[in-house]
């Protein structure tokens, strides 16, 4: 299942990619992150950052451990999680655009088996409007922080 957000913001390109990249303090920028813990930090860069994510979701906590397998700086960052038979894969860009830059997030949820797959199938109607809603609030917190810089 493959959900795709955007918005455009009113920002550098810079401003943008140093907020997006602040994972350390994600949960201070996006309401929907309770907590964040740094797990592995790279030398150089960000390839290779790891880090333990917690959100609420349906009520309850919901952590995943989370780590970018490629950046360019001030384009993109790819992640990836693995959790309950599924692999998630994230991906977060800046293009330019008429009025400032657009941040656009998409997120593919591959189940791995048998059991995730046949769960997908009706769940993915559900879920997708929910994922949708919920990455749509993680733009709308990125777009404040930088527009209010």
């Amino acid at each position: 299942m493959i959900v795709e957000v955007q918005i455009n913001i009113n920002g550098s390109k810079a401003a943008i990619w140093a907020t997006i990249t602040d994972i350390e303090n994600a949960s201070k920028i996006i309401s929907g992150i309770e907590n964040i813990e740094i797990l592995e930090k790279p030398a150089h860069g960000l390839n290779g950052l790891k880090w333990r994510e917690t959100r609420m979701l349906f009520g309850k906590p919901a952590t995943a451990d989370k780590w970018i397998t490629d950046a360019s700086e001030n384009e993109f960052y790819k992640t990836r999680a693995e959790s309950d038979g599924f692999i998630f894969l994230s991906t977060m860009s800046i293009t330019d655009s008429k009025h400032g830059f657009t941040l656009t997030s998409v997120h593919d949820s591959q189940p791995q088996t048998l059991v995730t797959k046949l769960m997908s199938i009706p769940m993915s109607l559900f879920f997708k409007g929910v994922a949708k809603k919920a990455l749509m609030q993680d733009l709308n917190d990125i777009k404040s922080a930088v527009e209010q810089q």
